[in-house]
């Protein structure tokens, strides 16, 4: 006679309901950031594919060509400047910062996205960062390529400033002037970009001695060998390598918002009207990490759709990034907020004729639309439908990009061609090589990112992997209690 079990558990272990358990736990979480039916061998296969084909979408080719013609037009504005000088630039009096300060700054808030996904994300442990970071923090490190052409052209001879403002020993009692956050700027920058560098490059080392394991040609397999730096994954390795990721995501983390404050400090110590304010920190701060998701935004579309990557950059990616860019949006709308609020209540004429002047003077139209393009806009993205819709988060990631610049141009000019002297008004605008240096920059930055795209995985291999439901069920087993 067969006897029935007392309980349904009874026909299984308690270790396999476990491990059930949380293999439908690790299926769900898993779903948010990536598509099911991957393996181990697939992630791998996919990601590290794309940089050991021979071949390469043709948008690659297209775009890489475009990107170089605009690069053979930076070299050749940057040769006319040094020629000519920087009269070739558009400044004048009163207007003595330009495009110079306003792309720079621009550059500046595009690579602070990638710090910010790569450090804090990290720390936080959001599991979505994974698919995002790797491209995340190349951006950086371009942008801040861009950013850096910038100070180094205003100053006109690159080759005799940089000799004075380093702080060489002081034997002709001239040295550079550290109260000026013009120097602070030298050092807050110069350390964003060599701790984004080592972070980038910490993170890139177990990814490839992936491709030198995988790569065909003998030239590869040197090539990714001596980059990867004797990695072969034994325990050793793995616990230096977080370890070192951690001690890095620890120091990244407070770049994210000292950078971007000292940048602030350029306007913010000064006493012209409109920059004398101490909402300058924390707005500018919110403005480089609303731009800079703009800008990771912006790029991960095409990419997602050029390189068949649907399945790793899932709608939960753009849709993460979107509520950050509409939470960053709100504090750039009240940052604007407390400047026209302060404008009236410091009781100061010259506050209130700046703002006023802003909205009504002869630069209305660039205010307005940077309104529209900065807190206007980005309200769709309350409303789920919208942010479903990737052509919509596509266009909104571009107008806000619009907007941030727009912002900074705003700043700097209307700050400056009405100054306290009515005598000494005046008009600014670029001049062609203004926007030849620009518009070069982007070229600068379309290719570096094309060519990283070509030669290194965009995506983390090894940290998608361990989002995989095998990796989270073999966690779950290891750590159920004994």
């Amino acid at each position: 006679m067969s006897m029935e079990p007392l309980h349904p558990e009874a026909e299984n272990p308690p270790s396999t309901l476990m491990q059930e358990e949380a293999s439908a736990m690790a299926e769900q979480r898993r779903a948010e950031v990536i598509e099911p039916g991957h393996t181990f061998s697939s992630v791998t296969d996919k990601i590290s594919a794309i940089v050991l084909t021979k071949r390469q979408p043709v948008v690659w080719f297209g775009t890489l060509t475009v990107a170089f013609g605009l690069v053979m037009l930076l070299l050749y504005t940057l040769a006319r400047v040094v020629i000519v000088g920087v009269g070739s630039f558009g400044v004048n009096m009163p207007v003595g910062w330009g495009f110079d300060i306003v792309n720079f700054v621009w550059w500046i808030g595009i690579g602070h996205a990638g710090t910010l996904i790569s450090a804090i994300l990290l720390l936080l442990r959001q599991r979505w960062r994974t698919s995002i970071n790797r491209f995340a923090e190349a951006m950086t490190l371009f942008a801040v390529a861009c950013a850096a052409l910038y100070p180094i052209m205003h100053t006109g001879r690159p080759w005799l400033a940089i000799y004075w403002l380093f702080p060489y020993p002081n034997t002709m009692g001239l040295w550079p002037q550290f109260r000026s956050p013009l120097i602070w700027d030298v050092f807050a920058v110069s350390t964003y970009a060599s701790v984004s560098a080592l972070f980038w490059y910490v993170g890139l080392i177990p990814d490839l001695a992936t491709l030198r394991d995988r790569a065909q040609s003998r030239s590869a397999r040197f090539t990714y060998g001596m980059l990867a730096m004797g990695w072969r994954g034994s325990a050793i390795h793995w616990h230096r390598y977080e370890t070192a990721s951690l001690l890095l995501a620890g120091l990244a983390t407070p770049l994210v918002v000292s950078v971007h404050t000292i940048v602030s400090f350029d306007f913010a110590v000064s006493l012209v009207p409109g920059w004398h304010a101490t909402i300058f920190p924390p707005y500018f701060v919110a403005g480089a990490i609303y731009s800079g998701f703009a800008m990771v935004m912006t790029l991960a579309i095409p990419l997602r759709v050029i390189y068949g990557l649907e399945d790793f950059i899932t709608m939960r990616h753009l849709q993460n990034m979107a509520k950050i860019m509409l939470a960053t949006g709100l504090i750039v709308a009240y940052g604007y907020m407390m400047e026209t609020f302060m404008a009236w209540y410091s009781g100061n004429q010259y506050e209130r004729f700046m703002i006023l002047n802003r909205m009504t003077g002869p630069y209305f139209k660039m205010y307005w639309a940077l309104i529209l393009c900065n807190v206007v806009t980005p309200q769709i993205l309350w409303f789920k439908r919208f942010r479903m819709s990737v052509p919509l988060l596509f266009v909104v990631s571009i107008i806000v990009n619009i907007g941030m610049w727009l912002e900074r141009y705003v700043i700097i000019v209307t700050s400056l061609h009405r100054d306290f002297l009515p005598s000494s008004w005046g008009m600014y605008s670029g001049s062609l090589w203004d926007w030849s240096m620009y518009i070069g920059t982007f070229g600068l930055f379309l290719s570096l990112l094309f060519l990283f795209i070509r030669f290194l995985p965009m995506i983390s291999i090894f940290e998608m992997r361990t989002i995989l439901p095998q990796a989270e069920v073999n966690q779950g087993v290891m750590e159920q209690p004994k």
